[in-house]
């Protein structure tokens, strides 16, 4: 029976908060977003200033979050800080698309992406395998492959905090490890080839690739910045998921201190990963070869150039273990956002219960469910395409929240406080939201479906609100 008084164990040190946040971000976009990012910008150049802008921002945001996390050192994490600093409404629009989108499509996209590298291993677990094939609905066996690994870590996690912190050890340092050996291979063998010169021929020449001429088309002024936008949804969304470890900080060990040092370390890691990543791509694989690597693989397109015919069951385990690793990450923070919202009345009553491993099983449980069913519905694929405008617009509030919270709340204790404040956060608003506007104009349709799903959870709130008890 269900202990309803039981309280989080903390049992995360700075260690494990670090590899969750690793752990987290790196899933299956960096081996593929760059040849679509090649393809909007069309330079070496430009690709790595993309990559490392995205680093850019995903740490000044990381650090900002510092002193929200030190200030409020509960489950939860930026479900609180919203409902601090701005009211219940915000925060509730935001964890109704974090369970209705960002968090549950996010693992089922990662769920795939694991079932469809697995089928290089296993080819009868190809997505194009169906189990089941009618006009209406179709059942392939990477959606059965993605759904059992869904559940298969919701059960390791319903059975306590510390399970959950094993798988994310052992995966989390083995894709860190792989990829630093990948990376490193990569550069040895550059020394040998002319791809690297090649490649920064004209780097700053930008240009697009045109589907309907089948041809490239120098760009510049607002059609670049448009790109640019364009691009950053793919290398933002590969740096998402950053701030899981605030969703868990009623687990982690000195929380005013610890969240914050894992939210810059691990971001960092993972800046500099992705960075080098994409100058090994440049220094193995031309330019062209990455904008139109097979189904977008640039890794695969890499690791046959390091590794010869090998290369494809290298990367192939790489990321089988780094989408694991990931989801893993992904599933156990989710659940603490439900978990509060539960607590405020505004999510499913049994979410609000923690089970006899001091977790909560229920929020889990309901997480898993949904996420399997947009496995099942095979447009997760569609999901995250506006998905990432929804994130980017609530990082926003989140950030501006300090900047309320430092006149709402002037006395309360902030043991780390926004690194360069006020200069540092304000700089994220101002680009996280030209990258908003810009997705707006130039992806109205998908984009706009994001905002869309976002207000739906205005009515929501307000049914929701009246069955408060």
């Amino acid at each position: 029976m269900q202990n309803e008084k039981q309280n989080f164990k903390r049992e995360l040190g700075l260690l494990d908060g670090t590899l969750l946040v690793v752990g987290s971000m790196i899933g299956s976009g960096i081996f593929i977003v760059s040849a679509d990012i090649t393809r909007n910008i069309g330079s070496a150049g430009w690709l790595v200033l993309i990559w490392v802008a995205t680093a850019l921002i995903t740490m000044i945001a990381a650090v900002s979050y510092g002193e929200l996390s030190s200030m409020f050192p509960h489950a939860g994490g930026q479900y609180v800080y919203l409902k601090e600093a701005y009211n219940k409404l915000v925060a509730f629009l935001y964890g109704w698309s974090f369970f209705a989108v960002i968090q549950t499509g996010t693992i089922a996209a990662v769920g795939v992406a694991f079932s469809k590298f697995a089928a290089y291993l296993f080819p009868s677990l190809s997505e194009n395998n169906f189990l089941i094939d009618t006009s209406s609905f179709k059942l392939s066996v990477a959606q059965i492959v993605s759904i059992i690994t869904i559940f298969l870590l919701t059960y390791i996690n319903s059975r306590g905090v510390k399970n959950g912190k094993i798988i994310q050890k052992i995966f989390t340092i083995t894709k860190i490890a792989s990829l630093f050996g990948l990376i490193i291979f990569g550069l040895i063998l550059a020394a040998k080839s002319d791809v690297w010169d090649a490649n920064w021929t004209n780097a700053w020449n930008a240009q697009t690739f045109n589907k309907e001429t089948d041809n490239w088309t120098e760009i510049g002024g607002f059609v670049l910045v448009s790109a640019i936008a364009a691009s950053m949804v793919g290398s933002l969304f590969s740096s998402d998921a950053w701030n899981g470890v605030t969703f868990i900080s009623g687990e982690i060990k000195n929380p005013q201190r610890n969240v914050g040092l894992s939210l810059f370390l691990g971001t960092l890691i993972v800046s500099i990963i992705y960075i080098l990543a994409n100058i090994m791509y440049l220094a193995v694989v031309p330019l062209e070869e990455i904008a139109f690597a097979p189904s977008d693989r640039v890794a695969v397109v890499a690791s046959e150039q390091i590794f010869g015919s090998t290369g494809t069951i290298i990367i192939a385990i790489m990321i089988m273990i780094s989408t694991f690793g990931c989801n893993n990450g992904l599933i156990m923070a989710g659940s603490r956002v439900y978990y509060t919202m539960a607590k405020d009345g505004l999510f499913f009553k049994k979410a609000a219960n923690l089970n006899n491993a001091s977790v909560p099983g229920w929020g889990l449980w309901i997480q898993c469910i949904w996420s399997s069913a947009l496995c099942l519905t095979g447009k997760y694929g569609d999901l995250l395409d506006f998905v990432m405008i929804i994130v980017i617009i609530f990082y926003i509030l989140t950030i501006y929240g300090i900047f309320i919270l430092r006149k709402k709340m002037p006395n309360a204790e902030r043991p780390y406080k926004a690194f360069a404040y006020p200069f540092l956060p304000a700089l994220y608003i101002l680009v996280a939201s030209a990258i908003c506007i810009m997705l707006l104009i130039d992806r109205t349709s998908t984009c706009g479906w994001g905002v869309l799903i976002m207000l739906a959870g205005i009515p929501v709130y307000y049914l929701s609100k009246g069955k408060e008890v």
